[in-house]
């Protein structure tokens, strides 16, 4: 076999004229000739094209005629429409501020409100006339800073007494629970239940009536082998329990106390010594007033020792209360000075129930001429307290 040779084929014969055949039909019947693609031709109208016939009238086929077209024209955009959502949420952003400026406000005076009507709660109720600017016991008016109001130029119970320390904090720089000693060197460590708050132009310190409500001195301060004076402006909240103010002494018992306990069934001032280390009733000697404790009003209680006739005596606001006591001698405990607490059995009981401020202690036996005047605030310049607290 050679390639390139094509294979054998079998002719077709051409078709005949006007035959209707072609490639490989088999031709037509005879009949008129065709026009176009093998459409009869149309009627004479017009003339036909492609086969297909002309109408008479307009050509459906073509496109509708076109109406004239409009002038040009510039669109105009429309007017924008506000953000009526934006809208409303400024004005209710703006109404919100507003609510809460007056809220604010309203919070703010009510605050203020409280904060006057907290610091009435403590200092306000204690006393009338400090709530009105101060006033010095007796009602009359406590001197001024420049030191006018007396004349006397002695200490009054509520200034520093000459000590060249007045206006000073009365709590100890950089320690907040020490109460400061003004005159001495021995400050007062205060318990969880007891705080230092001004009183007008002076402090004091406000005890719940707790276990811890107390202020301990580091050491012992008063030497009851000698004439000592002890004195402190107390305001008491209690009904009946007993409530001691100052005391000093430790182990089973106090050495001495100063402050309020049941006598012939009420409560009563009392200064009570110990002149036995046991604490044993028939070592106790008591010199108790008259007069039932005052309740929610200041009262000075002043107690004094003369180690020289080995007397105990008892004053409230400047006056004898009760009948003064002889005694043996006053035990000389070891343990600190305290506020608000005293050692009974080898327990602390008499937990202070309100508050108390110008605590001093003279290292002398003051006469009672001496204790009226200095509750009028007259005593001699040159009796000077060893140690003295919250006196300005």
């Amino acid at each position: 076999m050679s390639y390139g040779t094509p294979p054998p084929s079998n002719a077709q014969p051409d078709p005949a004229p006007e035959s209707g055949g072609g490639y490989g039909y088999p031709p037509g019947p005879p009949g008129p000739p065709l026009s176009g693609y093998g459409f009869p031709p149309g009627p004479p109208i017009g003339g036909g094209g492609y086969g297909y016939p002309q109408p008479s009238g307009p050509n459906p086929y073509q496109d509708p005629p076109q109406a004239p077209a409009a002038p040009f024209a510039v669109p105009v955009p429309a007017s924008p429409q506000p953000d009526w959502e934006a809208l409303s949420e400024r004005a209710e952003a703006q109404r919100r501020r507003k609510r809460r400026w007056a809220w604010g406000s309203a919070v703010t005076v009510l605050a203020l409100l409280a904060g006057g009507g907290a610091y009435l709660l403590v200092a306000g109720p204690w006393t009338k006339a400090e709530a009105k600017g101060g006033a010095a016991e007796g009602g009359k008016p406590a001197a001024s800073a420049s030191g006018s109001g007396s004349g006397s130029g002695s200490p009054k119970p509520g200034t520093s007494g000459g000590t060249g320390v007045k206006g000073n904090s009365a709590l100890v720089a950089g320690d907040p629970t020490v109460i400061r000693d003004l005159s001495g060197g021995i400050g007062l460590r205060m318990g969880d239940d007891a705080s230092v708050v001004p009183l007008g132009a002076r402090h004091e310190v406000k005890m719940r009536g707790s276990s811890k409500s107390y202020a301990q001195a580091s050491e012992r301060v008063v030497d009851t082998t000698k004439s000592f004076t002890v004195s402190v402006r107390v305001y008491n909240l209690a009904e009946k329990s007993s409530r001691i103010a100052v005391s000093q002494g430790d182990g089973e018992s106090f050495t001495f106390e100063l402050g309020g306990d049941q006598v012939n069934g009420k409560l009563t001032w009392v200064f009570r010594v110990q002149t036995g280390d046991k604490g044993a009733a028939s070592t106790t000697r008591t010199v108790a007033s008259e007069a039932a404790a005052a309740k929610r009003d200041r009262t000075t209680l002043t107690a004094t020792y003369d180690a020289g006739t080995k007397t105990i005596a008892l004053y409230v606001d400047g006056k004898p209360a009760g009948k003064p006591q002889q005694v043996s001698g006053i035990w000389q405990g070891p343990g600190p000075l305290q506020l608000g607490r005293a050692r009974h059995h080898n327990l602390w009981s008499g937990a202070w129930s309100g508050s108390m401020d110008r605590v001093r202690v003279f290292d002398a036996a003051l006469s009672a001429e001496q204790v009226a005047a200095y509750q009028a605030g007259k005593l001699d310049p040159a009796v000077k307290p060893s140690h003295s607290w919250l006196v300005s």
